[in-house]
Order: structure tokens, then sequence, then C-alpha cells
């Protein structure tokens, strides 16, 4: 090996997944963390490629750590130190979503304040590069602190960014949202073990494809990655899974917005089916659907076999005119229980997403609905969302066009706090809709009721239990959303957003000691409730004959609250039922 090609220059690539700030201004942090970011994952895995194959030149060593702040502190000095014995480097901030984009800019500035270039990408600024005319203030003000912006996926241009960072000539935007690059055989995603390690579950993320075909109006997804399915080969996805079981994960959420609309999803699934069947790999999986999947023959059968264990289902709503009204024509209430007990024949368990603020939704209506949802429905978990106008979304672009008023502090756009107005209902009404939705769903008479189901259909009951308690303490004693959440939160006296007192040490950790006290005791006490019914089950030989209306084959004689909520509702069930009426 000659001189040249032994590195003597260091170049440092730092990539931090941000989080966001709570309401009293503290970050959202826990000691584990729910599970990794699929975003610092992709760039992680393009990251280390570029320098395997060093695109700086022979003489150039990059040198990739990744950092995920809900579950790690973000120290922009040390890092900056890092950077300035390395003589060269950059902060990338991946996956920044809208109610990440405050902490972000606020954690770059501190970097650019240490003379460290800093580079901003993810959903909000290539949602707004993509939906609006005008580059935005928030925008504005990164490019005129020197930070630059990226927009787009990054296979095809992370190389480039490197190169020009490295030779101190980096441009403020990087606009690749043109370009929608092919993922068949591109680098991998994946973190090292001890990122992972940070997370509940020793669970890890990949994106198997990208795009969805659907239009629905408050999706940002549709308008960043595109409405035509690209992605990863069977070959790619197998090699992610060998990857990670060598290093002890074996459970995996596939990201894919709609992997049922994946084109692949049988050669993925076959090959995981495999690897399952025929070599002992004990995967378990997480995926995302839409509500018509159970009519793609074999998919849900092959889901079963390839080691799908939950489901995320975007129900959004059970009104037909809501989901008209948001573009989700592909939901249909009229299959949604036929749908739900055909992966409950797989012993999946289900997830289902539900957006509160829709036109018709009033504080009845939804109380309405969930009440429906609890005993209509074989859901296990209920996830409630605002209807949030997210920059990126037509919902979004629509209201900015149109002058319409929305919060201007991003932090908000969480999809768990209101940013606009209603029709129907006053912002505090919507809110307390929300909060009780949450409430009403994870009651105790409830959550008694989702473990008796657990039993019936084969579930684990201890798994149940921690989910359930999960749910109810992050949502109801943590106020905090369960798709951010994690274990024992963590907050750090001095990070507080800017522009809020720093609580003197003498009463910040009484009182942190006594807020973490009063939230174990109430978690305590529900676990306690849990664990007596879990141990009831567990004894009761009949526990497996249970059966309620929710557990019940459809009939045509059914006579279901669903179907009939609006006439739109009606109408449809008649539409679905005449037929088989005519064939008596």
């Amino acid at each position: 090996m000659t001189h040249a090609e032994h590195p003597h220059r260091r170049f440092r690539l730092v990539l931090i997944k941000p989080s966001h700030y709570d309401d009293d201004g503290y970050v959202i942090q826990w000691f584990r963390s729910s599970m990794p970011s699929n975003s610092l994952a992709a760039l992680y895995g393009l990251a280390t490629d570029c320098a395997a194959r060093q695109v700086l030149g022979t003489d150039t060593q990059i040198v990739v750590d990744a950092y995920d702040e809900t579950n790690t502190r973000i120290r922009p000095e040390r890092i900056a130190r890092d950077i300035r014995q390395a003589g060269a480097g950059l902060v990338g901030f991946v996956g920044v979503q809208s109610n990440q984009y405050p902490r972000a800019m606020d954690l770059a500035r501190r970097f650019r304040a240490l003379g460290i270039d800093v580079v901003i990408g993810g959903f909000h600024v290539s949602g707004t590069l993509a939906m609006l005319p005008a580059i935005t203030p928030e925008l504005q003000e990164a490019i005129d602190l020197g930070i630059v912006l990226y927009a787009g996926e990054a296979e095809d241009g992370l190389e480039a960014l490197l190169r020009d960072a490295a030779a101190g000539r980096l441009q403020p935007i990087y606009n690749h949202m043109a370009t929608l690059p092919n993922l068949a055989g591109v680098p991998i995603p994946w973190l090292p073990p001890d990122r992972v390690a940070r997370t509940a579950g020793r669970m890890t993320t990949f994106d198997a494809g990208r795009g969805c075909p659907f239009q629905c109006s408050f999706c940002t997804i549709i308008n960043v990655q595109g409405r035509v399915s690209r992605r990863r080969t069977a070959d790619d996805v197998e090699a992610i899974v060998r990857r990670n079981a060598a290093q002890g994960v074996q459970s995996f959420f596939i990201t894919d917005d709609n992997f049922a609309r994946n084109k692949d999803w049988e050669p993925i699934f076959d090959r995981l089916i495999a690897l399952r069947e025929q070599e002992g790999f004990t995967i378990k999986l997480t995926i995302q659907v839409d509500t018509l999947c159970h009519r793609i023959p074999g998919f849900i059968e092959k889901a079963g076999r390839a080691g799908v264990a939950r489901v995320f289902i975007g129900l959004e709503s059970i009104n037909p005119d809501s989901l008209l009204a948001a573009k989700k024509k592909q939901n249909r209430i009229t299959e949604y229980r036929n749908m739900l007990l055909a992966w409950k024949r797989i012993r999946a368990v289900i997830w289902a997403g539900y957006i509160i603020g829709f036109p018709a939704d009033t504080p009845a209506t939804v109380a309405r609905d969930i009440r429906i949802i609890q005993h209509e429905l074989p859901i296990d978990f209920l996830e409630f969302f605002i209807l949030t106008p997210l920059p990126g979304s037509e919902d979004h672009q629509k209201l900015a066009l149109a002058g319409t008023e929305m919060d201007a502090d991003l932090n908000r756009y969480d999809t768990f706090h209101v940013v606009t107005a209603h029709g129907g209902m006053s912002r505090g009404a919507w809110e307390q809709a929300y909060w009780t939705a949450w409430r009403s769903y994870y009651s105790p008479a409830h959550m008694v009721t989702l473990m008796r189901r657990a039993a019936a259909t084969g579930i684990s009951l201890g798994k149940m239990l921690t989910m359930l308690l999960s749910f109810w303490s992050l949502s109801l004693v943590e106020h905090t959303h369960p798709l951010e959440g994690g274990y024992l939160r963590r907050k750090v006296r001095t990070e507080r957003r800017p522009g809020l007192p720093i609580v003197p040490a003498w009463r910040f950790w009484p009182g942190y000691a006594a807020d973490m006290a009063m939230k174990h005791a109430r978690i305590g006490s529900m676990a306690a409730r849990l664990l007596l019914v879990r141990r009831e089950l567990k004894r009761d030989e009949a526990a497996r004959d249970y059966r309620d209306l929710a557990l019940t084959p459809v009939s045509d004689d059914d006579a279901l609250e669903l179907l009939t909520v609006t006439e739109t509702a009606r109408r449809a069930a008649g539409t679905k039922l005449r037929p088989l009426a005519n064939a008596r």
C-alpha cells in the first residue's frame, strides 16, 4: 500500500435526529426511547458507505457519528471540539419534522457560533420547499445564519454534499425534490448496536420502499417521497435482517407508509418466510398498511408467516364524510371489521390511528365514535391525532395560500396541539375532545376488555399488559404521544427552550424527584390492576372462549351502529348489503 493510501486527514460527520420541546420548554428525552429513527438509520448507512468508498479521497478518513436526541443528550461544545480536532467536519440534522425544527435551529445556532458547518434536512424543509411558492421566514433565518438546507432524499446527493463541505464550498440550498432515487441495491439503513441499545425492546427500523399511491390531504409523505412505489429488493431486505441479527436485533419496524402497496411485498415476505422457516430466524415485524389490504390475495397470510406481530392501520375516522373530505377514499367503513378480523386470525396486535378535528367532528360525535370503536371493532391500540396542517401537506398549502391564521410556533405542530381554528369547535373544546378520547379508550374497563380479547385470540397477555401500560401512562400520565415516548423521562435542567428561565437547582431537583415519584405511583397502581386481570385470565380455562361483538364474524344481519353514523354510512352499508339480500 502506498503512502497516499493511508488516510492522514479526517473529516467528522455528525448525524443528529433532534427531539422537540414539551409544554414547559424541556427537551422530550428518555433513558430508553421507543425505537430508532429510520431517517437516522438511512443516513448512517449512506454515510458509512461514503466512508468505505473514500469519497473524499484516499488520504481522508470519514468518521461518522450518529445521535438520537430522544435518548441522548446533545452537547454542541464537545461535538465541536471533536470536529476541530479532526480538522474538518459537518453536523447534519436528519429527518427533521416541523415540530422538531425549532429545536434543530436552537442547536444549529450553537454550532454556528462555534464555527461549525451545519445542514438541516428532513420533512419540514422538503415539504415546505415542495408545496409553497417562496422561502418561508424560518427557512430564510437558517440561510441567513449560514445553515445549509437539504431538501429531498440523500441517496443521490450525500456524496456531493460531503465533497462540498470538505472543500469549503457549501451552497445555501441543496434541492433534490425533483429526483426520486431508485432504492434497489443502495446502501442499507442500519445503526450500530450501541445506538439500538438505547431504545426499548432492541427494535430497529428500515424502509422497504417509499411512496404511497393515495392522496390524503393531511399527509406530507406523498409530497416529499412521491406517489410512485420505489422499493428495495428482497436481497436488500435480507441483507438488512442478517446484518442486524448479527448484532442481536431481530425485531423490525418497516416504516413504509403503506407496505401493502409496495409492489414487491410478496418477494420480500417470501424471503423473510424462508429465513424464518428454513434458517430459524426469530424475526418479528411491525408494518403499516391500509384498510383494504385484506383484499390482496395472500397478503395477510404471508404477513403472518413472515413474522408480522404488529400492524398499524390508518383508520383515521369511522365517519365516511370526514374520510371523503380528507381524500381518503380508500377507507371503507363497511370493510373495517372484516379487515381487522383477518389480522386477528394471524394473532397480530392491531394499532390504529384516529384523527380528531375533521370538519364534521364535535365533542359529542368524537365520544360517540370512540364508544362505537370500543364495542364493534377488534382494535387493540388506538392512537389519537389532532388534525394538523403539517407543512408539506395539501391542507397546509391551502391554508397558507389563503392567508388562514395558523400558529407560528412550529414546536406545536406535533399532532397533539391545536394550531388553527375549527369550524365547529373552539380550540379549548377541540383539545378537550382529544384528551377525553385518550381517557375514554384507555379506561380501566376497556383495558380489561382488551386483555380478555387478547386471551381469546392467542396474544401474549404479558405483552398486551406491557403495551397497555405504556400507552396509558405515556398519554395520560406523561401527556406525551406514545409515538415519541420511551421509558423514564429525563429532563436536563439547563436544556430549556431559549427565552424560558433556567430553574435553580435547589428548586428543580426536588420538583423533578416529586414529579417522578408521583407518576410512578400512578403507573404502579395501574400495573397492579392489570397484573391482577392477567392472573385471573391465565387461571380461567374459559378465557379462550370469550366473545363479544367486535370478535364476532360479520354477518348479513349485522345491525352495527358503525354503519349508521351518517347518511353516507347508511347508503354505503345499503349498497354493500343489497346484493346479498337479492341473492337469498
